[in-house]
């Protein structure tokens, strides 16, 4: 299961003006906010390993920084 940043990053990819909110991990409890349409939830799910490897990504730029930083 995906969790909610990377729901919230997926959805982000493929609209990134989207304005939602979600409970949990829940794909059904999306709730799209201020006029935003809707994403079916097959094409975010099609977007999460995407938005998975982007996260981690980013988590292993910062974890090199620090260290290049370091040395």
């Amino acid at each position: 299961m995906a969790t909610t940043e990377a729901i919230i990053r997926a959805i982000k990819i493929i609209n990134s003006d989207a304005q939602i909110s979600i409970s949990g991990n829940d794909l059904d409890s999306i709730t799209w906010e201020n006029g935003t349409s809707p994403i079916s939830k097959s094409d975010i799910e099609a977007k999460i390993s995407q938005a998975e490897t982007e996260l981690a990504d980013e988590v292993q730029a910062k974890i090199d920084n620090k260290a290049s930083g370091k040395t």
